[in-house]
């Protein structure tokens, strides 16, 4: 890591780099991590943490305590480094339960990287979003919901991204360049109180707005 970040930042690669997994960062120490963490955002390049993957194979021969095998994604973040989440393995021997589903990715990730707090959920969701678009390169033309742009994107049943995540809703409407593609219709959720009929819940309404 210390090599390819110096590299991109005499080169001028800059945020063009980006480095995938980087788990041996989880067992650095923090005089090190000092150093490196200035050293990368220095440098621009940006970081990929695997959280299926990191979790399922690093520190499989560890001992207790038995180390986690995934990067300083909260140190880096805070260092103004950009981090996003990644998915990686999809139904292989390091992932048999692999789905490829960002909301999914992002709910795992952020427990393990313990980006629980009220404002740290939504820069877990930015990072399967916005901060893995900038890692692609992707411009306002290609990313985002803005006039002129490449019209695909994904319709999700939740008023927030907290509540996307929390609730790993699937998509209501799948839009490639204006043109849907996949639809999941909503199924209805109806509870039932003894002595009262049916009555459906609609967890996607904010609160207190009527059906």
């Amino acid at each position: 890591m210390e090599v390819l970040a110096a590299l991109a930042l005499r080169s001028g690669l800059r945020d063009r780099a980006t480095a995938s997994h980087t788990t041996a960062m989880g067992s650095y120490g923090g005089a090190y991590s000092f150093k490196l963490q200035r050293l990368l955002a220095r440098s621009g390049i940006n970081l990929v943490a695997n959280p299926f993957a990191n979790l399922n194979l690093q520190g499989r021969f560890d001992a207790y305590p038995k180390r986690r095998g995934l990067t300083q994604v909260k140190e880096m973040l805070a260092a103004g480094v950009n981090v996003a989440f990644g998915h990686d393995d999809v139904m292989d021997p390091w992932n048999a339960l692999g789905t490829a589903n960002p909301l999914q990715t992002a709910l795992v990730g952020l427990y393990a990287a313990q980006l629980t707090g009220a404002d740290e959920i939504p820069v877990a969701y930015s990072m399967v979003t916005d901060r893995a678009a900038r890692i692609l390169g992707l411009t306002a033309s290609e990313y985002g919901i803005a006039e002129g742009a490449a019209g695909s994107f994904v319709v999700l049943p939740a008023p927030t991204p907290q509540e996307a995540v929390r609730r790993q809703v699937r998509p209501r409407y799948v839009v490639a360049h204006g043109r849907v593609v996949a639809e999941t219709p909503p199924a209805p959720t109806l509870l039932t109180w003894p002595g009262e009929p049916p009555a459906e819940v609609d967890f996607g309404r904010p609160p207190g707005e009527s059906p």
